[in-house]
């Protein structure tokens, strides 16, 4: 089942002196579609060779304009390079422009051209060759540009220009200011930019063909179980060329081994311009039903062939599930009781580069969420990459898509119609992807009319009108919601009175404690630079959050914690420190904690899993008596001084809380009784702690820790989770330095700044301006990120501490490999400007606030996060 399942996602073996003997190369989809070789469909990585130039410019749309003194870039880009803790309206929000030359290919001569935008913040205004072409609204959805309908053909060379400006517009969604916003509107094409070249007759655009539960191709289903599935194939064909066309539309459903079950064909008759849905049905018997733990996937391969000539196609993944949900008796899945969905928020804000995170990093975050035990993730708050979509796909992460908004009403009745504009395209966006559970089609934590409301549920109910279908989700106390919604959002123990909703009740957001909404004082709000004590109360106040999304009668079936990963805000001054993992993707105690929640016996084809054991605890001297242990064992042994002293303590895994409680040891440390064996008896190889995982009395896991002696080294780590760079200009991968004494243990108290330097077909991104290079290492670690040039190559990053000397850590370095993209690239090579990787902060079109002001606002934030119960305890 496992090999099957990996088959189904194309590992790729690749020699490599780092990755290993394999690494791991997600599919990415282009457009809804994985490509399909041979399906006379065209891809082109339009990603390289902008020109970008930050601020206004009159005639920048033009020809004639010189650009030539422009930052050359690709996208996925942020509009300028920020520090990692920015927020307070630190960054830059108004227009900035990019320009792109380029030459059409040869190879596309006879079809159709398209560039396809997966995302630009805020609103933009597209040229070609100094016309404009396309206006558009929103910052998460994508949009096209048909450059063949605009007259240009293959051989052109032609302009694109692209205006793109992020600055506060409340006429449309999310229409907040950013200044009393809780996440960033960091700007620019962060997303990617395809060419894609398709035959006149070809499967249109779901977004694009703007039709109700129609366009593209729309996998649903009708019975679903463990001995039949039915798989339903609609599939929309437009003729736009000149004369009727005869074609045959083909889905072939292809198992995770790469067999065909079964191919279905239909006969279509299109006149020229006319459009026809084909609809189709696989019957699967003893189907692989997908689950989080067993994230199976079939491939639906379309075809478009006129006689034996392929037209136009591409691969749609189906993971065949059913999903219930049943009021008193809860969640259910593939016709058995889940138990609590228990995941977290998810923001795209990165360290650096805002929100222009490539595929890779993408991926990587879904899987370090899965690792950490998460089996739905609700998007925060819209719609995010659709590689993310892919990865939770084939990682077993349910989700929660969520149309843009957040604390913010127009009563201009446009504002309404273009957030429902947005749910309908989210819809038709992500629809066949196995994960979608829920759609969430409001504002979050808003006060919306009850028309706005009902008429939210309806379009989802008919953008997919099918059974199985994922439902809608609100706030329970929202005008409508509870008389009229699927599931709602609610708090544990809502199920438990008199006037509790009939719906299944679900936690949007848990695991905030804080003091008010102007300071933000927070025990589960912790830096990573804090240290110890900090991460270890952080640990144990999320735990006590988690724990409590267990209290259930049945209908309150989970929940998901705000939030994973440190992000910038607008609003506050500081950023939001909750994650259990830092901005650059490092994890804190409180990963440990969620990683101890999965079940020892867990067999995932993908995420870490197993029996776990994790000590909290750094054996400092300023180091707590106590010592908490992560397990997802039966029982716990802790030992000392090379088991001088031994104890074995129970995990507890009792009904109705988390499945693993933190195992606290007490009175375990003592600084004097170590220093006694270091420093009197010499002894100091003595001074360690083991923990060993216990399951069926037999040891199962186990990890030892010893207290870090000085500073003597630096090591060097790639924190890939084993998916390559790639060499298309634009990916990029953390690297992290660590400080270390003579055995490798991390210094954790290491106070240094450490220097990177780059060799070979890599370049760093940031420098000593945004405190990226030299960067300050906390928790004993530093990282920097590495981005690939467009060439594959050997990339050599070398660290040393800035100010070096006789005692002073040594140097340290690490070699890897770029491997080549998987899609061609579509652009003029242009001369590099000799400029600074990074723009510097700009704090030009802040907006200046009074203290009263700012209080006033603020006070408008508590509000809302008050109404709508973001604080836990309630």
């Amino acid at each position: 089942m496992i090999k099957n399942f990996l088959l189904s996602i194309f590992l790729l073996l690749i020699p490599s002196c780092f990755w290993g003997n394999t690494v791991y190369r997600p599919q990415v989809s282009v457009a809804g579609f994985i490509p399909l070789s041979g399906s006379g469909r065209d891809i082109y990585n339009f990603n390289p060779g902008w020109r970008y130039y930050k601020g206004d410019m009159e005639r920048a749309e033009t020809v004639e304009l010189d650009d030539s003194d422009w930052e050359v870039v690709a996208t996925p880009h942020s509009v300028e390079l920020m520090p990692a803790e920015a927020s307070g309206c630190r960054n830059y929000q108004g227009p900035v422009w990019y320009r792109k030359w380029f030459v059409i290919p040869a190879a596309t001569r006879g079809k159709q051209v398209f560039i396809h935008f997966e995302a630009v913040m805020g609103k933009q205004k597209v040229y070609l060759n100094g016309h404009l072409v396309k206006e558009h609204l929103g910052g998460y959805l994508p949009f096209n540009i048909d450059l063949t309908a605009n007259g240009i053909q293959a051989g052109d060379s032609c302009l694109i220009a692209v205006m793109a400006d992020n600055s506060d517009d409340k006429s449309y969604p999310p229409g907040k200011r950013q200044y009393t916003l809780d996440f960033s509107y960091h700007g620019g094409i962060y997303r990617d930019v395809w060419m894609i070249a398709k035959s006149d007759v070809s499967i249109t655009d779901a977004v694009d063909a703007g039709k109700v539960a129609g366009g593209g191709v729309f996998i649903h289903y009708g019975r679903i179980s463990e001995k039949k599935a039915d798989i339903l194939i609609d599939t929309e064909v437009r003729n736009n060329g000149k004369r009727q066309r005869k074609v045959e539309v083909e889905s072939s459903l292809v198992d995770a081994t790469g067999t065909l079950i079964k191919r279905v064909v239909a006969m279509v008759h299109l006149d020229a311009g006319q459009s026809k849905t084909v609809n189709q049905k696989i019957e699967v018997r003893q189907p692989h039903l997908w689950s989080p733990d067993s994230p199976y996937l079939y491939r639906v391969e379309s075809r478009v062939k006129e006689g034996k000539n392929t037209l136009d196609g591409g691969i749609t993944r189906a993971g065949i599930r059913k999903a219930e949900f049943k009021g008193k008796e809860g969640f259910w899945l593939n016709g058995k009781p889940f138990g609590q969905l228990i995941g977290a928020n998810r923001h795209q804000d990165f360290a650096y580069v805002g929100n222009a995170l490539p595929n890779s990093g993408q991926w990587r975050d879904a899987k370090k969420l899965r690792d950490a035990g998460c089996r739905i993730i609700r998007v925060a708050h819209y719609p995010q990459d659709p590689s993310f979509m892919d990865a939770c796909d084939e990682l077993g992460m349910f989700v929660i898509v969520a149309t843009p908004g957040w604390q913010y009403w127009n009563k201009e009745p446009e504002f309404a119609r273009l957030v429902h504009e947005n749910t309908r395209q989210m819809i038709r966006r992500d629809r066949n992807h196995a994960c979608v559970l829920m759609w969430e089609p409001i504002l979050n934590e808003t006060r919306y009319p009850l028309d706005f409301a009902l008429e939210a549920l309806r379009i989802t109910k008919e953008e997919y009108p099918y059974p199985g279908r994922p439902v809608a989700a609100a706030d329970v106390h929202s005008a409508g919601v509870e008389e009229n919604y699927d599931v709602v959002y609610g708090w544990p123990g809502d199920d438990e009175k008199t006037d509790s909703p009939e719906q299944c009740i679900f936690t949007r957001e848990y695991g905030e404690n804080v003091d008010d909404w102007y300071a933000h004082n927070n025990n589960n709000r912790a830096s990573r630079s804090w240290g110890e004590r900090p991460l270890l109360v952080q640990a144990l106040s999320l735990a006590k959050s988690y724990d409590e999304m267990y209290r259930t009668t049945g209908k309150f079936i989970g929940g998901a914690q705000w939030h994973p990963f440190d992000h910038q805000r607008g609003y506050h001054p500081d950023p939001y420190w909750g994650g259990i993992f830092d901005a650059f993707r490092q994890p804190k105690y409180a990963y440990h904690m969620y990683r101890s929640q999965t079940a020892p016996d867990l067999n995932h084809p993908l995420a870490e899993c197993g029996p776990v054991v994790y000590i909290a605890h750094e054996m400092s001297q300023f180091s707590d008596a106590d010592v908490v242990v992560f397990s997802n064992c039966d029982s716990v042994r802790l030992s000392v001084y090379d088991g001088t002293k031994s104890w074995t303590l129970p995990v507890i895994h009792a009904k109705g809380h988390m499945p693993n409680a933190p195992v606290v040891f007490k009175n375990v440390w003592n600084f004097w009784e170590a220093r006694d064996y270091s420093y009197v008896q010499k002894k100091w190889q003595k001074v360690n702690i083991l923990a060993e995982g216990i399951i069926n009395g037999k040891v199962v896991c186990a990890q030892k820790k010893m207290p870090s002696r000085r500073s003597t080294k630096l090591r060097l780590r790639i924190d890939s989770q084993g998916v390559p760079l790639v060499a298309d200009g634009s990916d990029f991968v953390v690297v992290i330095a660590e400080v270390t004494d003579d055995n490798g243990n991390v210094r954790r108290l290491a106070k240094e700044n450490i220097v990177f330097t780059i060799e070979g077909e890599g370049e760093i991104i940031g420098d000593r301006s945004i405190n990226a290079n030299p960067r300050t290492v906390e928790f004993g670690t530093a990282p920097v990120l590495v981005r690939s040039t467009s060439k594959a190559g050997k990339i050599r990053i070398k660290a040393h501490v800035q100010f070096e000397g006789t005692h002073a850590p040594t140097p340290a370095e690490i070699e890897f490999e770029s491997v080549d993209p998987e899609f061609p690239s579509c652009y003029i090579e242009q001369r590099m400007v000799p400029k600074s990787n990074v723009n510097p902060v700009n704090n030009t079109r802040k907006t200046v606030l009074t203290e009263e002001e700012k209080r006033h606002l603020l006070m408008e934030v508590e509000k809302q996060q008050t109404e709508f119960g973001v604080n836990s305890e309630k």
